[in-house]
């Protein structure tokens, strides 16, 4: 077997550990007849599997309560509800009185209520696919008597490298980071879910390797680097050695960029830059505020639905959007209403969705479904009297959503003021900027958008026909193609234009030569992840703004993205040639 399996970088840091496959697919059920006289003693071996999936279902149910919290653990009720169901159970009992095996038996049963859930008229009856997939994956395995991979029996400091095929939001809430250290996929990209979920955990992670859980059996020694987005199987002694000491001087390098939290973002030509911080999670709102960011520039809302087997209540989302905003008093916290769909999706997604990014997503979804969408802007106006609260929306391409949300801001304004809540009326709407569409027609946002922001990560996608997820052509995934570049340089000029403030919060904010580039663009306002926010300091304070303009400029005139990278990095190495933070890889913070 090769030793070294190259996969992309996630999630920096360095972690040598035992290998935790985790093959959570439904498995191929062989077809299998039994006689007459088998049949009563198959059913009670049906029911005896329905009643260890139960108890494991209640196990992995207490356990994500004591990690997550008691919200993300009632995504198992559902589960729990399936495998109690009369309707399922009589229909499996019949077929296996018909000569079925009890597994070909459940599979079928499970096939026709997966068909039947994803073709439902209600999303949220649809979102029951992916309950209906795991009960499968749970009891087929039991039935088939197949290895138990279930992360839940990982002990605590088992310091593994978990390696799965992708993390469904029913894997995510198990996850234990007292056992996992680490984490490795077959699918995704730098930009897809797993990686962004990685760095808010602060997970090294490594994703986009293919094969791994075919070519890894369990229990192996590795070395997962995300730095380098390599995972080392069986390494030598020697080589533990040598990563053992890049981790070091990585740790050396952290706690000197940590210096900087406290410095102001000006470079060195005295033009002072906004930086903020990217939030994923409350629970990230206060290594967001020690980080030095002035704000946030995004607090992502989708850990509030993903994964979940009903959408939160006013009240709860309220508490959630008022932790972050009272941890940052006066500075600004721009919160993006839901952005579902894509590769941030609830449990089981829309299943019926051809490409659910091109889809029923984001402002969409929200537009579409008032009750969910009013729930949040009433929750996000109550929230907005503990501090400086903005509302931005996702995936906007036509004036009218922008529109059609504010009157429904205003309805919340009303329903709240009916019932004498204390809330704030006059929370500023912003919208992001993520699609050619938008970018291009900037300028019809004018005096409907109180402020812009750029999503480089959907941009790049929507503008190269490049999924993010897929780690198949994620090669091709380049953000410094003279495209993307240009419908940047568009947002930002029609911003100048009209004294429109102008944030870029992608994944792109947060690395050197991306931010650098960016900043010759005309962006004076980055939002990054929390632990970049000393890094891209470090660059702002060593660069000239008229460098990275003069570096831009070029970029923009290339004709090709391999063409506009070279260009910005002769640029960034003539400004800050030498510095180990921005030109070795070892902290790449994104």
């Amino acid at each position: 077997m090769e030793r070294r399996l190259v996969g992309i970088p996630a999630s920096p840091g360095i972690v040598v550990g035992p290998v935790h496959v985790l093959l959570w697919e439904v498995p191929e059920v062989p077809q299998r007849i039994i006689d007459d006289e088998a049949i009563d003693a198959e059913i009670a071996r049906f029911h005896a599997t329905l009643d260890r999936a139960r108890e494991r279902l209640r196990t992995v149910r207490a356990r994500a309560a004591r990690q997550a919290g008691e919200e993300e653990a009632k995504i198992f009720d559902a589960q729990l509800f399936i495998l109690e169901d009369v309707e399922l159970i009589g229909r499996v009992e019949g077929l296996i009185r018909q000569n079925l095996a009890a597994e070909s038996a459940f599979e079928i049963t499970m096939l026709e209520w997966r068909h039947h859930f994803a073709r439902h008229a209600s999303p949220m009856m649809r979102e029951r696919v992916g309950d209906i997939t795991d009960v499968q994956i749970r009891v087929l395995s039991l039935l088939l008597n197949l290895p138990d991979h279930d992360p839940v029996e990982l002990p605590k400091g088992a310091n593994a490298i978990l390696v799965t095929h992708d993390l469904t939001p029913s894997l995510t809430v198990q996850l234990d980071r007292e056992a996992i250290a680490a984490i490795a996929t077959d699918a995704g990209t730098r930009v897809s879910h797993v990686a962004i979920l990685a760095r808010s955990l602060g997970l090294p992670a490594v994703v986009g390797l293919r094969t791994a859980t075919q070519r890894l059996k369990g229990g192996e020694l590795a070395i997962l680097d995300g730095g380098a987005g390599t995972l080392w199987i069986n390494p030598t002694p020697e080589e533990i050695e040598g990563f053992h000491a890049r981790s070091e001087r990585e740790a050396a390098l952290s706690a000197e960029l940590a210096r900087l939290t406290s410095a102001e973002p000006v470079t060195m030509d005295q033009v002072r830059l906004t930086l903020r911080a990217n939030v994923d999670l409350p629970e990230e709102a206060d290594a967001a505020v020690h980080s030095g960011a002035d704000g946030v520039g995004l607090m992502r809302t989708e850990f509030l639905v993903v994964g979940r087997t009903a959408m939160p209540d006013e009240e709860e989302q309220y508490r959630a959007y008022r932790r972050v905003v009272s941890s940052f008093g006066a500075h600004p916290v721009v919160i993006r209403t839901f952005d579902i769909g894509g590769d941030k999706l609830p449990v089981g997604g829309y299943p019926t969705e051809a490409n659910p990014f091109l889809g029923w997503r984001a402002i969409r979804m929200c537009l579409d479904e008032p009750g969910i969408f009013r729930t949040q802007l009433r929750a996000l106006l109550r929230a907005a009297m503990h501090g400086d609260l903005r509302i931005m929306l996702p995936l906007v391409v036509s004036v009218d959503e922008v529109r059609h949300a504010r009157a429904m801001l205003q309805e919340a304004a009303a329903e709240l003021a009916e019932r004498g809540v204390p809330h704030r009326a006059d929370v500023p709407l912003g919208v992001m900027i993520e699609t050619p569409a938008a970018a291009i027609a900037a300028d019809t946002f004018v005096g409907e958008a109180a402020f812009f922001s750029i999503g480089t990560n959907d941009l790049t996608q929507y503008t190269l026909a490049v999924d993010r997820g897929n780690a198949n052509i994620a090669d091709r995934f380049t953000p410094l193609h003279p495209g993307v570049l240009r419908l940047i340089r568009r947002t930002v000029e029609v911003g100048a234009e009209h004294g429109i403030d102008v944030t870029v919060c992608g994944e792109m904010a947060s690395q050197p030569l991306m931010a650098f580039a960016l900043i010759g663009l005309g962006v004076r306002q980055l939002s990054v992840a929390p632990r970049a926010v000393p890094l891209v300091k470090r660059l702002v304070r060593a660069i000239t703004v008229r460098a990275a303009e003069a570096a831009a400029t070029e970029a923009l005139a290339s004709r090709s993205a391999a063409a506009a990278e070279a260009v910005i990095q002769r640029g960034l190495a003539e400004c800050c040639g030498g510095d180990p933070f921005l030109h070795d890889g070892l902290l790449d913070l994104s």
